[in-house]
């Protein structure tokens, strides 16, 4: 008994460690250790089923910039990530100002606006897909019935892009006027009304009032809605692959290709690594930015 007692206080003295135990434990099971073995294996060359991972150094990263699939597949993902998000940002900010007046029925039209938000994106992307066909798809059938020639969409390298785009800004504009929309409803109303009796305009308080005081708020949503935009991986496989040829291949969707397509899980890892430390550059950039825009 004098045992258990004494292991029961010893328990009791450092249970601060012993509690959170079970969660450190999957953590490092599920989280840590796999980092861990990817960045072992950047520096080995490694085909899977091909014998055991061979030490190579910074080999992969030398290939890596000499590929032209990655110089394609960075090019492709700015090019995407770029048109998207500063669509997103600019019609989520007009939605918001629309949204945050008073008008009959907003609720119901805010519930119906976000439903594509709350969609599980490959369920979205395989719509798209089906809307997309050049032969059976809704979207050439419209066009048709206009007079309008049909599009290729996704089958032509010119189209893919801007197509993929549009299907990203449908799906993520939603969240990003629901980030601005909250701190709308949070600015303070005294610069308003300060505004108005001094003779301002609409254009005038916005520019002046509204978008300085929602700009850290700008600045957050880009920084949650680029974490996934630059790493997008659901929504271009299942529509395109990548294709047609590589016009739609992203660095990120290279790698997997790479890593799991061709079995090269070194390489692979290699470039998952430069895709993480893009985005970790470009979060830190707009982290600073938003900091700065606090201290003015």
């Amino acid at each position: 008994m004098a045992a258990v007692r004494s292991i029961a206080r010893y328990i009791d003295r450092r249970q601060a460690f012993f509690f959170p135990a079970p969660a450190v434990a999957v953590l490092l099971l599920i989280i840590i250790l796999p980092i861990a073995f990817n960045l072992y294996l950047m520096f080995t060359k490694w085909t899977i089923g091909l014998g055991d991972p061979k030490f190579i150094g910074i080999d992969n990263f030398i290939e890596a910039f000499g590929d032209e699939r990655v110089w394609n597949g960075l090019w492709v993902m700015i090019y995407f990530s770029g048109a998207s998000l500063a669509l997103e940002i600019t019609l989520g900010l007009m939605i918001a100002l629309y949204f945050n007046r008073n008008f009959r029925g907003s609720e119901i039209v805010q519930a119906i606006y976000i439903i594509p938000f709350a969609a599980t994106p490959v369920a979205v992307a395989l719509i798209w897909r089906i809307m997309l066909n050049p032969e059976i798809g809704v979207l050439n059938y419209l066009l048709t019935s206009i007079g309008l020639p049909p599009g290729l969409w996704v089958s032509s390298s010119q189209m893919v892009i801007p197509t993929l785009v549009m299907v990203d800004v449908w799906k993520w504009t939603p969240m990003i006027t629901l980030i601005v929309l909250a701190g709308l409803k949070s600015l303070p109303h005294d610069p308003y009304e300060a505004a108005r009796i001094d003779g301002a305009n609409a254009l005038q308080i916005f520019w002046y009032i509204t978008l300085p005081l929602i700009r850290p708020v700008l600045i957050a949503a880009l920084m949650l809605r680029s974490l996934d935009n630059l790493k997008e991986f659901d929504m271009i496989y299942t529509i395109t692959q990548g294709g047609p040829g590589v016009a739609s291949e992203t660095l990120y969707l290279y790698s997997y290709n790479v890593g799991f397509g061709f079995f090269k899980a070194g390489y692979g890892s290699a470039l998952m690594v430069i895709v993480f430390l893009i985005v970790l550059v470009f979060n830190v950039l707009m982290n600073r930015l938003r900091r700065d825009t606090l201290a003015i």
